[in-house]
């Protein structure tokens, strides 16, 4: 290409094409080499899910594996602001969209009782959808699996997907590592115990009762003044966490949450959940209940390990 007279740009795009071919591979850092080398991954990893051949155990006979990785280390090592999803919508091509509606589906139905599998065929919309959760679910896959070679808490990331799909890998990632230093704190590791307490009880006794106590907290019956502190902390934080979160200061708001788990520690001290009296023990879940709901704002914490 320099010997055509070609724009070094191009030349250095064409050079870039694949890379990064491995792990000790440089990846592209000139903005027409990356935007190529990105194209090439994704409408490689597109074609191949359209039509469903996707990587099963240990087989992975068209790279795609590496195709995915090699975008993840592209965007993470450029700090590239990049959401994925629409450039998995562009790279979706006719053909391909015809392809994912045309595949049978494993829907189960209710008849006579049983359940019974049935292929049916999705709408456009749905195959769309279908297809780009698909794609991100195997890219931000490859990211967990990065990030524990790496050493690192994958089982945070994890935890953050749970409460939804995120295609910016630098904001997932800078999510995560706000949880993560959290979680390196010791109020962070006492908010963790308390909070897995929490649900261990939302658990069981949702279980038992058939339904979740997601409902409205009922300031007149708070009758200690343990459980009255824990609701007026969570009316205090909860807006300032979620506002926190969508101006993505993940630090501020893993702070903000850390304050929860004094006024938590004390009303397990000192409040019996399960109260003789139906309304104050549906009460007092109901206020478990939002501390639950507080902390997925951040991230699912049940899927920690350890």
């Amino acid at each position: 290409a320099l010997h055509d007279n070609e724009n070094p740009a191009v030349a250095d795009a064409i050079r870039d094409h694949y890379a990064p071919r491995g792990p000790a591979d440089a990846v592209p850092a000139a903005p027409v080499s990356v935007a190529v080398a990105l194209a090439d991954k994704l409408d490689t990893l597109a074609a191949f899910f359209a039509i469903g051949e996707k990587p099963t155990g240990s087989g992975d006979p068209f790279a795609l594996r590496r195709a995915a990785l090699g975008v993840i280390r592209i965007i993470r090592e450029g700090g590239l602001r990049l959401p994925l999803r629409p450039l998995i919508t562009t790279a979706m091509t006719a053909a391909a969209l015809t392809a994912v509606a045309n595949r049978p589906l494993d829907i189960h139905r209710h008849a006579d009782r049983e359940l019974v599998p049935g292929p049916e065929v999705m709408s456009s919309d749905d195959a769309r959808q279908l297809f780009i959760n698909e794609l991100l679910d195997f890219i931000t896959d490859r990211l967990v699996v990065q990030l524990r070679s790496e050493g690192a808490r994958h089982d945070v990331l994890s935890a953050v997907l749970a409460i939804g799909r995120d295609d910016d890998i630098v904001h997932l990632l800078t999510r995560t590592d706000a949880v993560a230093s959290l979680l390196g704190t010791e109020d962070g590791a006492n908010l963790l115990a308390g909070y897995r307490r929490a649900a261990n009880i939302l658990r069981i006794e949702e279980q038992r009762d058939g339904q979740r106590y997601d409902g409205t907290v009922a300031t007149a019956l708070l009758e200690a003044a343990e459980e009255s502190r824990l609701a007026f902390h969570l009316d205090m934080i909860e807006p300032d966490v979620a506002q926190l979160i969508g101006a993505e200061n993940f630090p501020g708001a893993m702070e903000m949450l850390a304050s929860l788990r004094h006024p938590l520690d004390a009303f397990f001290d000192r409040v019996t959940v399960n109260d003789g009296r139906p309304e104050i023990r549906r009460n007092r879940l109901r206020l478990l209940a939002r501390v639950r709901a507080a902390m997925h704002l951040a991230a699912d914490f049940s899927k920690l390990e350890g």
